[in-house]
């Protein structure tokens, strides 16, 4: 809970803050007493905030009594210059990718230490992933986390070597040596691969879409059957990365 202070408004606009982070990808839907209980405020307090959100848009009630995100909150996320301009670009060649591969598509940026996934295409025919438009991924366990990580100033791999790096899989990279030879790898090459390091029967190939300062903006990956040669789909990859770029300047 926000403690006292002297700006007015500030504990209202926190206690709102903490009532909307209580949601994301694995608690789309809350009753209020999880709310309550995720954001540490009383219950008297969730139900009011929530009761203002709800008459805003920002959330909705379900038919069982629980709350989820409204659509108002993803209109307004939806107006994010970064996030529209990318997949405004990337659309066309993220369909090009699935057409040829059939497999699914991502494509993420950094935020804080994880890959952030701001759109996919897939279908039923492809492996099954645990990734969500708006779900966060481990940048040294996926194929777009590395394309990302590799590309990024060295601070950043500091931090996520220091925070531990989780093991997922039996196959996840959790030795920070070991991960920093696969990101040289990965500027060498231009590609990253992810082999059962987040899900056991999935791999990946990825490739990071650099601006024109030689900083990485984003991250286009395919995640396929283990039994798929990703090293045949690499090319494509890096070469719709590097259309993305062109087109985002």
């Amino acid at each position: 809970m926000a403690g006292r202070t002297n700006t007015p408004g500030q504990t209202v606009s926190r206690r709102l803050l903490s009532v909307l982070d209580c949601f994301d990808v694995a608690h789309p839907a809350l009753s209020l007493t999880e709310v309550a209980t995720r954001s540490r405020l009383p219950v008297s307090t969730a139900r009011r905030l929530i009761g203002e959100l709800c008459a805003w848009g920002g959330l909705e009630r379900l038919d069982d009594g629980r709350y989820r995100v409204g659509m108002r909150l993803w209109t307004i996320g939806s107006l994010a210059p970064r996030q529209r301009g990318l997949r405004e670009a990337a659309l066309p060649f993220m369909h090009d990718l699935f057409q040829a591969t059939q497999e699914n598509i991502q494509l993420t940026v950094l935020e804080g230490t994880h890959a952030l996934c701001i759109d996919k295409i897939s279908s039923s025919k492809a492996v099954p992933t645990m990734t969500h438009i708006g779900g966060r991924l481990p940048l040294h366990a996926t194929g777009v986390g590395k394309a990302i990580l590799a590309f990024s100033d060295k601070e950043l791999l500091r931090s996520v070597a220091d925070a531990g790096l989780a093991r997922m899989t039996p196959h996840t990279i959790t030795q920070p040596g070991r991960l920093a030879a696969a990101l040289a790898e990965v500027r060498k090459t231009g590609v990253a691969y992810c082999y059962e390091e987040m899900t056991l029967g999935a791999v990946s190939v990825a490739a990071p879409v650099l601006g024109m300062d030689g900083k990485v903006r984003a991250a286009l990956g395919i995640v396929a059957h283990s039994r798929a040669a990703v090293d045949r789909l690499a090319p494509a990859v890096r070469a719709a990365a590097l259309g993305i770029a062109r087109w985002t300047g």
